[in-house]
């Protein structure tokens, strides 16, 4: 088992960035996908981006509303994802999600999440 924690929110201006990092503890790190999701007030929470394997390759997937502008990266040696966002806007305002599972975009693929983290965006 995986225990997660998230840091790096903040309020930003629009057009801004912000690094967001997952800590993750457990041996098993490396052996799961690991994917950010965000909730905005009175929204479902929606996925965002996640890294897994395929064919021993890192593959990595962006919802299109982030594409170009997020990047997912993983440090197996640290035990850690992190993801930056670029070019921010007030949509991407939401509590932002670290999670551990199966290589998806969806929620329910995802077993281990940890206590969020806000990002507030200021137009």
């Amino acid at each position: 088992q995986v225990q997660l924690v998230e840091s790096g929110g903040g309020l930003v201006q629009a057009g801004g960035s912000l690094r967001l990092s997952c800590a993750a503890s457990g041996r098993t790190f490396s052996s799961y996908a690991m994917g950010w999701f965000r909730q905005a007030p009175g929204k479902e929470r929606e996925f965002v981006a996640a890294i897994g394997r395929s064919g021993g390759v890192a593959v990595t997937y962006y919802a299109d509303s982030v594409k170009g502008r997020f990047t997912i990266s993983r440090d197996n040696a640290k035990n850690t994802v992190t993801l930056q966002m670029n070019t921010l806007k007030p949509e991407d305002t939401a509590v932002y999600y670290c999670a551990a599972g199966a290589s998806s975009i969806r929620v329910n693929d995802y077993d281990t999440w940890g206590q969020g983290t806000q990002v507030t965006v200021s137009s």
